[in-house]
């Protein structure tokens, strides 16, 4: 595989281990995805450094019990050494996977502003009418518990 390539996917592996251990961390996972993430952090090091031996210089193999943060920290700091070269993530461009473009939100509310107010509406609806229901569902049972 040619080196540009494969640079790329490997970036790409380390973008998505940084947002799996935050999702991990966020969820309270269990330790061996903490375990995981660190061995695969490791193993895409060792191959960049084959690749590009500048990055032994700069970034070290994390520790068997660092936690999914570090993990996801230095997942983003490898991958972000590497950005000139592979490009932002594709997508976004930003490092947590959201990008703001204010005249696409504005050519989106243009188009889909009233579907919007309509969508609203019937969610309005319907709420109403579940409330209806619940009320009359609930009401037998409380005059049971009268009795």
């Amino acid at each position: 595989m040619e080196k540009e390539k494969e640079l790329a996917k490997l970036i790409n592996v380390l973008r998505r281990t940084a947002r799996m251990a935050m999702q991990s961390e966020w969820t309270g996972s269990a330790q061996d995805t903490a375990a995981f993430c660190v061995e695969q952090y490791n193993r895409v090091l060792a191959r960049l450094k084959e690749l590009d031996e500048s990055v032994g210089k700069l970034f070290d193999p994390l520790p068997a019990g660092s936690s999914l943060t570090v993990v996801a920290m230095a997942c983003r700091q490898t991958a972000a050494y590497f950005e000139d070269e592979v490009g932002p993530q594709k997508g976004s461009g930003r490092a947590y996977g959201f990008h703001f473009d204010p005249s696409m939100f504005k050519d989106f509310w243009q188009k889909s502003a009233h579907e919007f107010e309509d969508l609203g509406q019937y969610i309005r609806e319907c709420i109403d009418e579940w409330g209806r229901v619940r009320k009359c569902k609930d009401e037998p049972s409380r005059e049971k518990g009268e009795k």
